[in-house]
Formats: C-alpha cells, sequence, structure tokens
C-alpha cells in the first residue's frame, strides 16, 4: 500500500497525452479510503462471530437467539444490496459514501453500548443496511477512478484482496479485540475506521456534476428484488437452524424464486431499470457474478469449518486462530498483485479464473485428510496457502471483468451485484455446507456407538471432511463453468461495453456539485 501512495505525487502526462492519462493525483489516496471502507464491511461480517460467546454471556441471550445477531446484518445487507448501489448512481457516489460511512459507524456505536439483546439485533441490523449502502458505492469509485489499464489493474487486485482477505482479517482482529479489551471493541472498532474513511472521502474522493438527465429509482424493481434477496437470504439462513424440511425455509425460497422471476419481468419493461437486464446477460459479467458467487460458497468451508476446527478440536485460542489464517492473508494478497498487474491482461478471465478455481479445489482436497490429531504446519498450513492463492487469482480477475466499461450511470448498481452475488454465495455456503456437515457428524457418531468424547471428535471432524469435499465440487465445477462462460481473451466485446463513458477524464478541475451528481 506504502508502495501506491509513493505514486500519488503529481506527475504531468506525455505530450499528446489524453487527460485520461493524467488522472487526479489524488487517485492512489482515494484507492487507501476505498479499501478501508471495503474492509470494514467485510471483516464485520466475521469480526462478531468469535465476540458472540463472550455477548452472550454478556447479555444473557439464549443459545436459539445467538444466531440472529449475524442473521440480522446478513439479511439487511443482502437484500439492500442493489438498492444501494442504484442510489449511489442517483444521489452522488462522493456523498453516498459518506452517508454509508457515518450511518455505519452510529450503528457500530449503538451495538456496541447495547445493553440488550434487542439493541444488538437493531444495530447490528443497520449496520447490514449502511453496508448495503457503502460497499457497492466503494467499488464503484473505484471503478470510475482508475480507468488507465494497468493502474486499473493494480487497484483492482488490491480490492479483491481485500474482498477475499477480510473475512480472515476478521477472525484474527476479532480474536484480539475480544481477548484483550471485550466483545465491545468488535464494534466500536468500526467508529474509528470510519472517521478516518470519511476524513478521505472529504479529501481524496472526487465530485463529478451529472451531465444528463437526472435517472429516477425503479421503485417496483427495488421492492421486487430486495424481497427477493431477503426471502432467499433468509431461507438459507432458516435452513440452517431448522433444516431443510422447514416449511418456512422452503416457503421463503419459494417466494424468492416467484419474486426474482417478477424482478425479471419487470425489469424487461419499466421505463428506468433498476438493473438492465443487458448488463447481467453480458457473457463476462455474467461469468464474473458467477464465479464469484462460486468463491462465496467454496470460501465459507475455510473460515468456518477451519475455525471451529482449530479452535475445538486442535483448541487454539480465537487469537491463535486468527494468526493461523495470516499466511492465507499473506498470500491471497500476492496472488492478487500477481494476477491482476501481470497474467490478467496476458491471459484475460477466461484463464485465470478457471486456474484460480482449480487451485482452491486442490486446497479443499488437501483439507479432507485432517484429522484429531492433525499438525498445523503440515496438514493446515499448505491447505491455506493454496486457498490464499485461489482466491487472489479468482476475486480481483472476477470483480475487475464484473465493472470493466460500465456506463457510468450504471457503476454503482453493478458493483452491487458482485456484493450481492459473494452474499448469496455466503448464504448458500453457510445453510448447504453447514447441514451436510452436521448431517454427516449425527450419522457417523450413530454408526460409532456407544458415544464416547474421542467419538464426538471423530465425528465432528467427519463432517468437515464432507464439507471440505462438497467446497471442492462447487470449486470444481466452477472451474468448468468460467471456462466455458467467459470469452477468450481479445474476443469483441458487447455493445454495453462499447457504449461506456467510464473512460472519461476525472481529472478535470472540481465543478459544483448539482442536484443529483452522480460521483
Amino acid at each position: 500500500m506504502l508502495a501506491l501512495m509513493s505514486q500519488a505525487s503529481p506527475t504531468s502526462p506525455p505530450t499528446g497525452a489524453p487527460a485520461a492519462s493524467g488522472v487526479s493525483s489524488l487517485r492512489w489516496w482515494t484507492l487507501v479510503t476505498v479499501a478501508l471502507a471495503q474492509l470494514m464491511v467485510v471483516l464485520d461480517s466475521t469480526v462478531v462471530n468469535i465476540a458472540l460467546p463472550s455477548a452472550q454471556a454478556d447479555l444473557g441471550f439464549s443459545n436459539g437467539d445467538r444466531q440472529w445477531i449475524v442473521t440480522a446484518y446478513s439479511l439487511a445487507f443482502g437484500s439492500l444490496l442493489l438498492l444501494g448501489g442504484r442510489l449511489s448512481d442517483l444521489i452522488g457516489r462522493k456523498r453516498t459514501f459518506i452517508i454509508g460511512l457515518i450511518g455505519f459507524a452510529g450503528a457500530s456505536a449503538l451495538g456496541g453500548a447495547a445493553g440488550s439483546f434487542g439493541m444488538l439485533v437493531g444495530a447490528r441490523a443497520l449496520q447490514g443496511a449502511f453496508g448495503a449502502l457503502l460497499a457497492p458505492t466503494a467499488l464503484a469509485v473505484l471503478t470510475t477512478t482508475f480507468t488507465v489499464p494497468k493502474e486499473r489493474g493494480r487497484a483492482f487486485g488490491i480490492f479483491g484482496a481485500i474482498a477475499g482477505a477480510g473475512g480472515a482479517v476478521g477472525l484474527l482482529l476479532g480474536g484480539y479485540l475480544t481477548e484483550t479489551l471485550n466483545w465491545r471493541w468488535n464494534l466500536y472498532i468500526n467508529v474509528i475506521i470510519a472517521i478516518i474513511g470519511v476524513i478521505g472521502a472529504i479529501f481524496f474522493v472526487r465530485t463529478v456534476a451529472r451531465t444528463g438527465p437526472r435517472p429516477k429509482l425503479d421503485i417496483p424493481g427495488t421492492i421486487l428484488v430486495s424481497g427477493a434477496l431477503f426471502a432467499l437470504v433468509f431461507g438459507f439462513s432458516n435452513a440452517e437452524t431448522d433444516g431443510w424440511d422447514s416449511p418456512l425455509t422452503w416457503g421463503m425460497l419459494t417466494a424468492s424464486g416467484v419474486l426474482l422471476v417478477a424482478f425479471v419481468l419487470w425489469q424487461r419493461r419499466a421505463a428506468h431499470p433498476l438493473l438492465p437486464l443487458k448488463i447481467v446477460l453480458d457473457r463476462n459479467r455474467g461469468a464474473s457474478y458467477s464465479s464469484v458467487l462460486i468463491a462465496g460458497i467454496g470460501m465459507f468451508a475455510i473460515f468456518l469449518f477451519v475455525t471451529y476446527y482449530m479452535q475445538t478440536t486442535l483448541h487454539f485460542t480465537p487469537i491463535q486462530t486468527g494468526l493461523a489464517f495470516l499466511p492465507m492473508i499473506l498470500m491471497l494478497v500476492t496472488a492478487a498483485q500477481l494476477s491482476s498487474n501481470i497474467f490478467l491482461a496476458r491471459f484475460g478471465p477466461k484463464v485465470m479464473v478457471p486456474i484460480g478455481m482449480t487451485i482452491a479445489a486442490s486446497a479443499m482436497l488437501y483439507l479432507t485428510h485432517l484429522g484429531v490429531t492433525s499438525d498445523y504446519a503440515t496438514d493446515i498450513l499448505p491447505a491455506l496457502l493454496l486457498m490464499g492463492a485461489g482466491m487472489g487469482t479468482i476475486m480481483p480477475a472476477s470483480i475487475q471483468t464484473a465493472t470493466l466499461g460500465i456506463d457510468r450511470q450504471f457503476a454503482g448498481v453493478a458493483s452491487a451485484m458482485v456484493n450481492t452475488s459473494q452474499q448469496v454465495g455466503g448464504s448458500i455456503g453457510t445453510a448447504l455446507l453447514n447441514t451436510l456437515a452436521a448431517t454427516a457428524a449425527t450419522g457417523y457418531a450413530a454408526s460409532h456407538l456407544p458415544p464416547t468424547a474421542s467419538v464426538a471428535a471423530e465425528a465432528a471432524v467427519h463432517g468437515y471432511t464432507v464439507a471440505y469435499w462438497w467446497g471442492a465440487g462447487f470449486f470444481a465445477f466452477g472451474a468448468v463453468f468460467s471456462a466455458l462462460v467467459f470469452r477468450r481473451k481479445g474476443d469483441g466485446i458487447s455493445v454495453t461495453n462499447r457504449e461506456a463513458p467510464a473512460a472519461q477524464p476525472l481529472s478535470e478541475p472540481r465543478e459544483p456539485v448539482a442536484v443529483g451528481a452522480t460521483d
């Protein structure tokens, strides 16, 4: 990151070079600001997990209620992402970004000061709502700031690394804050991050006045897709707790399917569609969103089951567990930079994403040999390094391709689709893999009577192994799917891409912000 900052000094563009090549010298500080906000949103989906036992002991809520601390965040975040992305297109990205940071900080402070279970759940829901505003806006700011291909690759490499590693950072930070301070600081820390982010946004995020007519918000489309995403996330969350045979589970998933069909039909006729279908029907974008979703499913197996394995089977402390993930983070960041700056431009996503999926699948397969007495250095570390390399290859390539050449007026909602894909993937992974692991563990224990402590430990590890096999299967499917769907490097891009004005110069003098400015 420091290397990027060192490039922030103003440089004169070459004679005859277009203005776009001299994009504001503050752009690297813009990247720092955006990356900080993205890290806050991503890590907050896991940082609270480690703090849950302490929060439960302090506030006295039941095991059955405990899941709502996590679910409230994911429900609000997942269901409002597309609305948040579109609002950033309508009211201005800088303005939306600052509102999102302030709102997220306020919700975090409310949660940190919570004196009851209800207050904590409400604060987590507010965090999710403002996170849904903040996350797509951060990516949209990045998309419209970095238009020079070489710099774009470097910027998206960092952003993709954060998107992939944020969960692991959350585990490390959550363990440290819980053990050294108390669980409330897992929420208070966001206030500090947000204050720095607001200061950075004020000084480094550009404001560009709208040049065309102000578009309108697609209210029917917003209601349909928000309801569909809420029902989808709720359905998978309910499957995790009440099982797949629960009428509520299937009722919500069915409702989600119906609402999604209605949303698509409405988008085909809406005068101002929330999500123009040409965005997702573009082959490269569709493949990118699908790859992010599949990666979200597979990553869940690493974060959840390896965390449980290290803490319950190997008896690691929360801080030790977080530190155990550090090599994966370092490998992910390294792979993301190599992929974005060197390999993606040379080979394209059709080669890079399948390679990343294959590496991630091999990491899952490596984990299937874990036993109750396995060693971290020889049995876990190699898999974490492989997963870091795989995710560092998948995420930057997918995110950069998903937002490449998008029309400026739809940058926010196109960016929101990236976050939505990752959130839906995580929800599917949470429900499906956890159910498969629990079923396998129960079956193992039933076939190894009488029940003993050693049998219980072996049953848990057996359940994790089944989840790893399924995770490997998802990544293998992702490798084949992405290899088939992504265009070959050099193929023509769609009309959507050719029409995109995203490469307009962003270095013009600051203009007064018109009402409804887009950036």
